[in-house]
């Protein structure tokens, strides 16, 4: 595969077994009392994040302009929205964004946090339709931080405060009436320590809001075990799989108000209109590849971008996306916690 010249039907195909053998492995196992137990307790036991510093090297630490040539003109790293008047990525950006800032019931005036802000898609987003909230966003990423606060600078924005910080040490000094996070809990460990944080960083009537990829049965890591956990080793070090049942399933300080679900085909056209995008783009892709992982990797580097987006598709569109899902949750405070 590193050579490039295994064809894109082929690499499909393999891709589309292990998925198959991933979650025969979790129907075996997933269904047991005793391996679910054991799941939540390695979530307790561990810090809030794990491999930090692997995911800012796999994902986060790529310079701008790879992800200027790859994702749409929002800069959205995460699943998009797609409904039948949908014709392009930019659209289906869009309409993920308009989503998220109406589920998450989001107003001017508000102090909002974001949680693992990426390139700033909803950050900017929050910024530009409500000029009187004041919104801290952060990254445990310095490139992000800078390339969203030249984006400010550009377009006059100035009620946005980017922090950059490791979500283990991150202690906000105020409250908030939102807190939202888009695509960082499956970055996350110990997502009970980190929910009473958030509990203690929102005012009394304020919530949370939180948009994860999930299965619609079964929990589980992301770990290197022998070459066929390619994701885990390369792009997903420390990761978790949620089901779409772990958040009432935590000893959770919050109340679930309200839940939705989208088909896995959101993400499935997500991450092939990224895919069509790296391909089109190859003349300056590559460069930026280079420039990032040296000469003698370069080939390899765009095999496994390549690769990590036809899996993510091939992930969120198996059985017609019913099977690997996008959950979003809004939750509100306990009044006894």
């Amino acid at each position: 595969m590193n050579g490039g010249w295994v064809p894109d039907f082929i690499i499909r195909r393999r891709i589309r077994k292990l998925i198959q053998q991933r979650l025969d492995e979790e129907t075996m196992h997933g269904g047991q009392p005793d391996y679910t137990a054991g799941i939540l307790q390695a979530m307790r036991s561990g810090p809030v994040a794990i491999h930090t510093e692997a995911a800012n090297e796999q994902h986060y630490e790529l310079p701008p302009p790879f992800f200027r040539e790859v994702l749409g003109s929002q800069m959205k790293y995460s699943c998009c929205y797609w409904d039948d008047h949908t014709k392009t990525l930019d659209m289906a950006e869009e309409a993920a964004l308009s989503l998220t800032i109406q589920r998450a019931g989001l107003q001017d005036g508000m102090r909002i946090l974001e949680l693992g802000c990426g390139w700033g898609s909803l950050t900017l987003a929050m910024a530009r339709r409500f000029p009187d909230a004041r919104i801290t966003a952060v990254s445990n990423s310095a490139p992000q931080r800078q390339y969203i606060q030249n984006r400010c600078v550009a377009e006059g924005i100035d009620n946005v405060r980017i922090i950059t910080a490791d979500m283990n040490e991150f202690t906000p000094d105020k409250q908030y009436d939102r807190v939202v996070s888009v695509e960082m809990f499956e970055h996350m460990r110990n997502w009970e320590t980190l929910l009473q944080r958030i509990h203690s960083w929102l005012k009394p009537d304020g919530k949370l809001f939180i948009h994860i990829f999930t299965h619609k049965r079964f929990t589980y890591f992301y770990e290197y075990k022998d070459e066929t956990d390619w994701m885990s080793k390369y792009f997903f070090t420390g990761g978790i799989m949620p089901s779409e049942s772990l958040m009432s399933e935590l000893n959770n300080p919050f109340r679930i108000e309200e839940q939705w679900t989208w088909s896995g085909t959101h993400y499935q056209k997500t991450a092939e209109e990224w895919l069509k995008n790296m391909t089109r783009s190859r003349g300056d892709v590559l460069p930026v590849l280079e420039e990032t992982y040296g000469r003698s990797e370069l080939k390899k580097w765009w095999v496994y971008w390549r690769v990590f987006f036809m899996s993510c598709a091939e992930l969120w569109g198996y059985n017609g996306g019913k099977e690997w899902t996008v959950s979003h949750y809004l939750l509100s405070k306990n009044s006894q916690v």
